[in-house]
């Protein structure tokens, strides 16, 4: 499937690591969702992944049909669903993910200042920027440097 670099996007950051067996569940649930989600009885061109065992993505492209309230409440309920049972936060925006080499970790952001403020997360670290609305923002600037992130501009005292 070819999705438009406009396509949407939504990303949810879980607070700790799925297992392989759980994030292999969660990818079935997420398959089975984007396989009959529907906006207003239009199925929609969809998709969800799992990246590095903490991003659960959802993707739809919307030169088919456009996402509806209705459409996002149900991705939504879906999420919380996850929570539920997998016993995760996916909704903490105050949770911030970061790189050290190839390894995410993700902290609160009063544990992330500091080590903004010790030096350990430095202008050249990886965060993630979960915010970002398509696509092409999340092939081109999910993944950023801390001093080119949001971040930067949060925690720009410490630097």
């Amino acid at each position: 499937m070819s999705f438009s670099p406009q396509s949407r996007v939504w990303v949810y950051q879980s607070d700790r690591k799925f297992t392989s067996t759980e994030e292999n569940q969660i990818i079935d649930k997420l398959a089975v969702f984007t396989n009959q989600w529907k906006a207003h009885g239009n199925e929609l061109l969809a998709t969800a992944e799992i990246r590095y065992g903490y991003f659960i993505i959802l993707v739809v492209d919307e030169t088919q049909a456009n996402v509806t309230g209705c459409s996002i409440d149900s991705s939504v309920r879906l999420i919380k669903e996850i929570e539920q049972e997998y016993h995760v936060d996916l909704f903490n925006r105050f949770n911030m993910a970061y790189k050290v080499n190839d390894d995410v970790k993700v902290t609160n952001k009063e544990d992330f200042e500091t080590l903004v403020n010790i030096k350990q997360i430095t202008p050249d670290t990886i965060v993630f920027n979960n915010m970002v609305l398509t696509l092409e923002d999340l092939n081109q600037k999910w993944e950023v440097p801390f001093k080119n992130s949001w971040h930067s501009t949060v925690f720009a005292h410490l630097l």
